[in-house]
């Protein structure tokens, strides 16, 4: 699949940060990279915990990232798991992504194959609490 070129340096950002994340538990690593509305891209990994619970995803911790440094609007994320194994996004951080950016490109290896999808598309009936930032 041909993602683009903005999709392809989104993808590449995450297989680079996918090597960094700290997975001794479960072996699994895995890069997100998002790139805000600014052009900006922030990158996170996932940082397991000896209690799972605690575990972070990479997909927050890149959100996280980002609103640290003042984003608020996202446009495309990407997600790689090291190794090119699959690694679609799991319910919580589509729900937390959908807090900023329900129109969000997200792009990730699912069944060997890159696929394109809109947060919407992912996460149809997202909660939204009806606060105000």
């Amino acid at each position: 699949m041909d993602l683009g070129k903005e999709a392809e340096e989104l993808v590449r950002r995450a297989e680079a940060a996918a090597g960094k994340a700290w997975a001794p538990y479960s072996g699994f690593r895995v890069g997100a990279a998002i790139r805000g509305a600014s052009g900006a891209i922030h990158v996170g990994v996932n940082v397991e915990n000896a209690s799972y619970g605690l575990t972070m995803c990479a997909e927050r911790v890149a959100l996280g990232c980002a609103v640290s440094a003042g984003e608020r609007e996202f446009t495309a994320l990407a997600i790689a798991a090291a190794g090119g194994h699959d690694a679609a996004p799991c319910g919580a951080c589509r729900q937390a992504l959908a807090e900023f950016s329900p129109r969000l490109a997200v792009y990730y290896r699912d069944g060997g194959r890159m696929h394109a999808r809109s947060l919407e598309e992912l996460l149809p009936d997202a909660f939204h609490g009806g606060g105000t930032p």
